[in-house]
């Protein structure tokens, strides 16, 4: 079998590649580092968000960056006046601000001013793992690889059944990005993990794209690697009754074709599985077991009681 027919990514992964970035394009979180693409920038902004809070992250690297615009400004710096600014700031380790001034001096005296730009290059930096570098380029030089951080690996789990293996999740991650789109693809995925597929997912209200790929929204089933237990009520029979009660009383009447797409986005009448109209039937039968709706059986027309 060759490795695109043990591919977890759907026939139509252009489809799915169009509909992140289309989603991320038309709406996402305004971080100021997402405008630049000076690499300096973009390291100091990587660099602080590790473990630190995004909001509080705004602050420092603005404030920062003020003070030391420039890695020759960085080097130049005193290494003392850069830990206690990390220290004032609340942003962690304080072994990360002086890694990162040693990398701005290395970028000074060994580069010639000038950020190298592959990923592997930048590893030579002080404090510069592969994630950062890989981050790096992508944002910066639009050259780098994708970036698999843990909400990607949640969201990758999650979508396409993925194994829990970080092998696995570098080759699917590499397969579905768009070749040269480092920058646009990483940001957008990683915004749909922080956004739309959190620990608690908001598939609805995130009006997450990937809806109509994803197995976890099918089957209700949203444990990842960094979630080992199910939540209670998203993607759940009970949420799905909830939403066609909702529907009933805004519509007044709708037959089970009518129904199916505006309770499930990927909803297929004559399919196989969840998201049929034999689901559909039964989920709203039980729910005029419950007296909740009436339900006329021969015409497929349902009604909430009043």
């Amino acid at each position: 079998m060759s490795e695109a027919d043990e591919s977890p990514l759907p026939a139509d992964a252009d489809a799915v590649r169009a509909a992140l970035v289309e989603w991320y394009e038309a709406d996402h979180r305004d971080f100021p580092w997402r405008r630049t693409e000076d690499p300096y920038e973009v390291l100091v902004s990587e660099v602080m968000s590790q473990q630190t809070q995004l909001s509080r992250v705004e602050t420092a690297w603005a404030a920062f960056l003020e003070r030391w615009p420039t890695a020759a400004d960085l080097a130049a710096a005193d290494r003392a006046d850069v830990v206690g600014f990390w220290t004032d700031h609340s942003l962690g380790y304080n072994n990360r601000a002086r890694y990162l001034h040693e990398a701005a001096g290395q970028v000074t005296e060994e580069f010639g001013g000038e950020f190298p730009e592959p990923p592997e290059a930048l590893q030579e930096l002080q404090g510069v793992g592969p994630y950062t570098a890989n981050a790096v380029a992508s944002f910066a030089f639009d050259n780098g690889n994708a970036v698999v951080d843990t909400n990607v690996k949640r969201v990758l789990y999650r979508a396409f059944d993925v194994p829990d293996d970080d092998g696995e999740f570098e080759r699917v991650a590499g397969e579905l990005m768009p070749a040269g789109e480092s920058r646009v693809w990483n940001n957008a995925i990683m915004e749909l993990g922080g956004v739309a597929c959190e620990q608690t997912p908001a598939c609805e209200e995130a009006g997450c794209p990937w809806r109509e790929w994803c197995s976890a929204y099918h089957t209700g089933d949203f444990t990842a690697p960094d979630v080992p237990t199910q939540p209670s009520f998203e993607g759940s029979r009970r949420q799905f009754r909830g939403k066609v009660v909702s529907l009933l009383d805004e519509y007044g009447e709708l037959a089970l074709d009518d129904l199916g797409p505006r309770v499930r986005v990927d909803y297929n009448p004559d399919g196989e599985g969840e998201a049929t109209r034999e689901w559909l039937r039964g989920l709203v039968r039980d729910l005029a077991d419950d007296g909740l709706v009436e339900f006329d059986g021969e015409s497929g027309v349902a009604r909430l009681r009043k």
